[in-house]
């Protein structure tokens, strides 16, 4: 996947329809289903951004955002912003030629959909992905959600050219405010994508391992059920290190991603970042700058698992 060229002028006439003739961007939620759309089936199946012709620099970017409870509206949000995102990565010369894959993550434990990935796309059909997402807003309850098993997926699952041809590593950022299960469980690897491992992996490993193909961050909105809880923000920033991105506006999600990976690829620095979202007339500014304040230009920092992350091994899973 991958082909074509993202249009703004598509997406805007594509909005206009849909308002016309009351339909929604998100039809298969909306048309009232109850289970994964069978386009976006992690079940035995491998993703690919591909370079060619039309994309020889090919660049993965995935976007997986939690849709339990409080993050439901996370998606709806994201998809009236997608030209924002498009338009920095593309008219800014961020990326050459990103594809990006949208997918959601549940709870593998109760939640009927708990992993649902689309294809990595160059043009509009990256909008048909959002639509195909069941935002099923379940979850367990409990502050932890299936987001080792979308690494897993991620890392086994992805077959992404400009690691293998370039030793250039994809993105992949994950928008939720829960913590991962400790480990990828080898019952829910097997049942939802067809693996048959041999045993659990701890979710440390599972980082370990995804962070060779990807530049992986959290991004933890404000407005969500754990927005600022320090246990998951100490979880994860011991599994990410300063790849944990608090951000106090949820509408400035794709400006965000967009300067993060402009910054990754070393096509601007903050403040050149931070003056393109004001060229655009976004409000953002604030908000992404707050949240990438920690980031070294273009640097994966990694920490060591620190001490308290044991405690994950109390939790289901």
């Amino acid at each position: 996947m991958g082909s074509g060229i993202w249009s703004t002028d598509v997406y805007a006439s594509a909005a206009h329809h849909r308002k016309a003739t009351g339909a929604s961007a998100f039809a298969h939620t909306d048309s009232g289903a109850t289970t994964t759309h069978p386009d976006l089936s992690p079940y035995k199946i491998t993703r690919e951004s591909r370079d060619s012709a039309e994309h020889p620099n090919s660049l993965a970017i995935s976007v997986l955002f939690d849709v339990t409870g409080s993050m439901g509206h996370v998606p709806r949000t994201l998809q009236t912003k997608l030209p924002d995102l498009l338009g920095l990565l593309l008219r800014k010369g961020y990326a050459e030629d990103p594809q990006i894959m949208f997918g959601a993550i549940g709870d593998a434990t109760c939640d009927r959909a708990p992993l649902q990935v689309g294809q990595f796309e160059s043009d509009n059909r990256m909008d048909e992905q959002l639509g195909r997402i069941l935002l099923e807003g379940g979850g367990g309850g409990q502050k932890t959600e299936s987001y080792e098993l979308a690494m897993y997926f991620m890392a086994r699952h992805t077959t992404i050219d400009c690691y293998e041809k370039r030793g250039r590593r994809g993105y992949l950022f994950i928008i939720g405010d829960e913590l991962p299960y400790p480990r990828v469980s080898r019952k829910m690897a097997h049942t939802l994508i067809g693996d048959p491992i041999e045993r659990d992996i701890k979710v440390a490993d599972m980082v370990a391992e995804l962070t060779r193909k990807y530049d992986v961050y959290y991004i933890l909105p404000a407005g969500t059920s754990y927005a600022g809880d320090r246990e998951v923000l100490s979880v994860w920033r011991g599994l990410l290190g300063q790849n944990v991105l608090e951000l106090d506006d949820l509408d400035a999600v794709c400006e965000t991603i967009a300067l993060t990976v402009g910054l990754g690829e070393d096509a601007i620095d903050l403040a050149q970042g931070l003056d393109d979202l004001a060229g655009l007339g976004s409000d953002a500014g604030a908000s992404v700058s707050k949240a990438l304040a920690r980031l070294d230009r273009g640097t994966l920092v990694v920490s060591e698992p620190l001490d308290g992350l044991g405690g994950l091994d109390g939790l289901g899973g």
